[in-house]
């Protein structure tokens, strides 16, 4: 078994994967969690299923650090972008610039979906990504994400509330949290629609959408069905396939 880690700036993710790639079981914890929260899951994982080794996609170095510290004792442990790279083309200016999360979810969807592809991940951040069609990673674009845009709301006004993120009512808001609601999600719903339109006018084609991340299926109606898929292991399988060479 593979153990496939990510780790982003809100939460870690821990993925055990079949030899073949089959995601067989996830566990979250915060990524800021304490090192005796960090072991107690990791002994779990390890006490239940036979890990050959850990993969890490790390965001986050100081986490980073952390959690391979843990994992070495037990089982040999490789971190994306220093012990493994990411097999695809990188055109950012400066490729080290761009986060290995973003190459490793790039690299899944082209293997699995074929290029052209923009990828949408919907974490702490919202980011696009944009596969050629010659299967070359170009960049892309970055937002504040949901959660993100609704704290700030909360912790920078006065008298705004903090906000469930779901769809509203209605698209005018009655209340003010309503309102949060309604702008939160038709405006980044529209976000994603119009991006989406602009980088297809970049490309002058129409790429396949693969959306993932905590809100990939709040955000996917925005986008034609057709050309949107939804793949929350994107990251995870993107993992594998770096490993396995």
């Amino acid at each position: 078994m593979l153990l496939a880690i990510d780790i982003g700036n809100t939460t870690i993710g821990l993925a055990v994967m079949t030899p073949k790639g089959v995601v067989r079981s996830v566990s979250v914890i915060d990524t800021n969690s304490k090192a005796e929260k960090i072991k107690t899951v990791v002994a779990g994982i390890l006490k239940h299923d036979r890990i050959a080794k850990a993969v890490i996609c790390s965001v986050v170095p100081q986490a980073c650090t952390r959690l391979e510290n843990i994992l070495k004792k037990r089982v040999p442990v490789f971190v994306i972008g220093r012990d493994i790279l990411v097999p695809i083309k990188n055109g950012y200016k400066y490729p080290k610039q761009v986060g290995q999360d973003r190459l490793v979810g790039a690299f899944a969807a082209m293997k699995i979906y074929g290029p052209p592809l923009i990828v949408v991940d919907l974490g702490t951040a919202t980011t696009f990504d944009v596969v050629s069609p010659k299967g070359e990673y170009l960049g892309g674009a970055i937002v504040p994400g949901l959660r993100l845009s609704a704290e700030s709301l909360f912790l920078k006004t006065a008298l705004l509330p903090r906000t469930e993120i779901k769809p509203p009512r209605h698209i005018i808001g009655k209340t003010t949290q309503e309102s949060i609601q309604s702008g939160l999600f038709y405006g980044y719903g529209s976000l994603c629609r119009g991006l989406i339109d602009l980088l297809n006018q970049k490309l002058k084609t129409s790429c396949q959408v693969v959306m993932t991340g905590g809100y990939a299926r709040l955000m996917k109606g925005f986008v034609s069905p057709k050309m949107c898929k939804v793949d929350e292991n994107l990251v995870f399988k993107g993992i594998y396939f770096c490993s396995s060479g």
